[in-house]
């Protein structure tokens, strides 16, 4: 941006195009640049300077184009926020299945469903113990060597390794808080028939979820205390179960698109842990809902809905994404 006065490096000048085009409030960018060491007479010369760039004037001629859609997402913020319902995630306890369905799912809603988990037979079985006892031998694919690399999330090929199942929750349970092993989603677990057996130890409420042969249906999580899953959104509603341990989420509206800056198509540039809210001024907007998800809870998360997810303890946990309905899960498109 060769018109903008080289007090900038090129990093807030990219920060500041950015947060232009984003529509983020003038006052808050020369805020930030003070805060960051320019005077008051810089920080709004850089700002106008930004704004009258071609590049961003270009871009915000496209984001004009959108400001019918994002007025329409601001608008369901207030109502939300004039709800309560950014103060916290709901907990229901023996909600019968028909109204969780009508009163969350089909409402786009959160909630926690506390003990609902509690009958089913994983509880006792799925154990990090009673799965090294009963399935100790069986190799399995699990994502190591993640500590050493920023993008495991992205990119987690990288991540792949093979073990002995028991070996793996040794290592767990001896390790003592790490993000540096993990077995996830992506290591397709119940999809190896030593392991599929598992799967008798499902239950499958009528009018909730349904039983499906579909690659993925039911998907596996293991990991000691400290594991951490990044901003990011899925593209269906995913219904999370926690079999063992406990683990935080951080849940933020699918309607806060806008401030969360997504990037590569379902992942947030945000760190939920420690915002930079230098760096991503708009995230100051996001309303973020903490739970604590704990042994035989359910948490219904809606597609689109940005999550972050920590294990406090040696954690054991299931998710679904096959629901009981006839036309079957809504999913998000990407363009």
């Amino acid at each position: 941006m060769a018109d903008v006065a080289p007090s900038l490096g090129a990093d807030w000048r990219e920060w500041l195009a950015e947060n232009v085009v984003r529509g983020v409030d003038v006052e808050r960018l020369v805020d930030t640049l003070v805060a960051a060491g320019h005077s008051p007479a810089t920080a709004c010369a850089e700002v106008c300077a930004t704004r009258e760039h071609p590049a961003v004037r270009a871009g915000l001629g496209h984001t004009r184009l959108h400001e019918d859609t994002l007025s329409l997402l601001d608008t369901r913020v207030w109502l939300h926020r004039q709800a309560g319902a950014h103060r916290q995630v709901e907990r229901q306890a023996d909600l019968p299945v028909a109204e969780v369905m009508t009163r969350y799912y089909l409402a786009h809603r959160p909630v926690l469903l506390e003990g609902f988990m509690r009958d089913w037979p994983l509880m006792e079985r799925w154990t990090p113990q009673s799965l090294a006892t009963s399935r100790g031998e069986v190799a399995v694919e699990v994502m190591a060597g993640r500590e050493a690399r920023a993008d495991h999330d992205l990119e987690p090929d990288a991540c792949r390794t093979v073990m002995r199942l028991a070996e793996f929750i040794r290592r767990l349970e001896e390790g003592g808080p790490s993000n540096d092993l993990y077995l996830t989603a992506r290591n397709f677990a119940l999809e190896r028939e030593e392991l599929r057996g598992l799967l008798d130890d499902v239950r499958y409420p009528p009018g909730l979820l349904r039983k499906s042969a579909r690659p993925g249906a039911v998907k596996l999580w293991v990991g000691p205390a400290g594991t951490l899953t990044g901003l990011h959104h899925d593209l269906g509603t995913v219904l999370f179960g926690q079999v063992f341990g406990r683990k935080r989420f951080r849940l933020i509206p699918s309607f806060h698109t806008h401030h969360v800056y997504s990037h590569l198509e379902v992942w947030s540039q945000v760190d939920a842990e420690r915002p930079d809210l230098t760096r991503f001024p708009a995230y100051r907007e996001a309303d973020v809902l903490e739970v604590i998800v704990e042994p035989g809870d359910m948490l219904l998360i809606p597609a689109g809905w940005w999550h972050w997810v920590h294990a406090l303890d040696v954690s054991v946990s299931v998710t679904f994404q096959e629901f009981d309905v006839p036309e079957g899960n809504t999913w998000w498109k990407l363009g």
